[in-house]
């Protein structure tokens, strides 16, 4: 006997009111990538103070009133994927998003930062961005030493695929004035 086994996959809509039902909750580490409700890496001293390090470059005086800076917020892509990227910058909108999480043509900017989850974001996250329209995106790999810059999306990845190490500088494409030295993003060695 043949037995097929197939997948339920969820939508943001359901997604949202386990959320509501309590079946989720906002200490869960969990996000949700095409329709899969995926657990998140713990987050790992080095990963939180890179994440502290980009918030400091990306400070709000650095990006006021071009950008609104959003730590591990969701961002929703289409009907079965909101991902939580560890900083975004937004395009400026007066409510904050307050009426709906921000979608792909809000993004700016994403940054995953990756101590142990590089293959994953690289292999998931990344095409995922890309497909969704998303026009830059960056991955620091911790474990490398490295920033991968990801620039002109184009179905399932990027047309300009960039490896940024030490002694170099990155500057976001719809923030043309703002200059990040890796050496900063990445820290003490």
């Amino acid at each position: 006997m043949d037995v097929r086994v197939e997948r339920r996959l969820f939508t943001v809509e359901e997604y949202h009111r386990m959320a509501e039902a309590g079946i989720l909750s906002e200490d869960d580490r969990v996000e949700l990538i095409e329709g899969e409700i995926v657990e998140m890496s713990p987050i790992g001293s080095r990963h939180a103070a890179a994440v502290k390090r980009l918030l400091n470059l990306f400070l709000p005086a650095q990006v006021a009133g071009r950008a609104i800076l959003s730590v591990q917020d969701p961002i929703r892509l289409g009907r079965r994927s909101e991902p939580q990227p560890d900083v975004a910058l937004l395009r400026p909108r007066e409510d904050f998003y307050a009426s709906e999480h921000p979608g792909p043509e809000d993004v700016l900017l994403i940054v995953e930062v990756a101590e142990h989850s590089a293959g994953y974001d690289r292999g998931v996250k990344v095409p995922l961005y890309a497909r969704y329209g998303v026009v830059e995106v960056w991955v620091v790999d911790l474990g490398r030493g490295v920033v991968e810059v990801y620039r002109g999306p184009e179905g399932e990845g990027y047309r300009e695929v960039r490896v940024v190490g030490r002694g170099e500088v990155i500057t976001p494409l719809q923030l043309p004035d703002l200059h990040v030295p890796v050496d900063q993003i990445l820290g003490e060695t």
